[in-house]
């Protein structure tokens, strides 16, 4: 729990695949949704403490924690977006395996600080969304949002992508999709166009309004591949201040021809 507290990860769901129909299912009332080969629904896990925390003088909240998830027909798939989530809260507690029992911790944590802190008059929450962004026959990207609050000025909120073939059962790594001889040129590719967004001269210093160490432009580790090309994207605090929140940055498939592998996903029609 002291983790959730300082650091969350987190991921709110727009499917935007080809050829989606979406229908209601009677027993359950999720969403279904077909695309290609893959299917999928949306399920959910929900709790709330039972202890309440006055936030004025007529109003009263309590603690949540609310977890959304995509399940696929691809048993595979689903182990390693669990795996995903689990990692990080696994660390702390070897005891959650499920994402049942992460929304459990969070609240018994809750609980736990309200019985020794009764005038407090904040409610936490805890927040994780994991939703389809893009998928082809040989691609799958999600978007993992976590969210959370245990006391501060503000939420916590961090984004990061899972990337997945499902004919392989196997995650996509950048250096699956770029050799490494060529990631200085990727890195070059992506600061020009960083620079294009920030409306920055090619000799602006990296420094002052950005975090960049010493200066010098680097990749986050977070990306995805959309219908545009290869995506990337800084967290809240990563490069930037918190106000800023996310930066996004698009290489088009075009300017990744000489530096992709063949026949991946950059070099494949999207």
């Amino acid at each position: 729990m002291k983790k959730i507290g300082l650091f969350c990860l987190s991921i709110c769901i727009l499917a935007s695949c080809r050829n989606e129909k979406k229908t209601k299912t009677k027993e359950t009332g999720t969403k279904e949704t077909k695309v290609d080969t893959l299917t999928y629904s949306y399920d959910s896990v929900k709790i709330y403490s039972k202890k309440t925390v006055k936030t004025n003088f007529k109003e009263t909240d309590t603690a949540k924690a609310a977890i959304q998830y995509p399940v696929f027909k691809n048993e595979e798939l689903n182990k390693h977006i669990q795996r995903q989530v689990l990692n990080y809260f696994s660390e702390e507690d070897k005891s959650i395996i499920s994402y049942q029992e992460i929304a459990n911790s969070f609240i018994n944590g809750y609980d736990s600080f309200h019985t020794k802190n009764k005038d407090t008059r904040e409610a936490w929450f805890l927040k994780i969304r994991i939703s389809v962004l893009h998928q082809t026959k040989n691609y799958i990207g999600l978007k993992y949002i976590h969210s959370d609050y245990a006391g501060g000025a503000h939420p916590n909120t961090n984004f990061s992508y899972i990337n997945y073939n499902p004919n392989t059962n196997s995650a996509i790594t950048l250096d699956s999709l770029i050799d490494k001889s060529n990631k200085d040129k990727l890195v070059r590719l992506a600061e020009a166009i960083f620079r294009k967004d920030e409306k920055l001269s090619s000799t602006a210093k990296l420094d002052g309004k950005y975090f960049f160490s010493n200066g010098e432009f680097y990749l986050p580790a977070n990306f995805y591949v959309s219908n545009k090309g290869l995506v990337f994207l800084y967290n809240p605090y990563e490069i930037k201040a918190y106000v800023y929140g996310t930066t996004e940055i698009i290489i088009p498939f075009a300017a990744l021809k000489e530096i992709a592998k063949p026949n991946t996903i950059l070099t494949a029609k999207n």
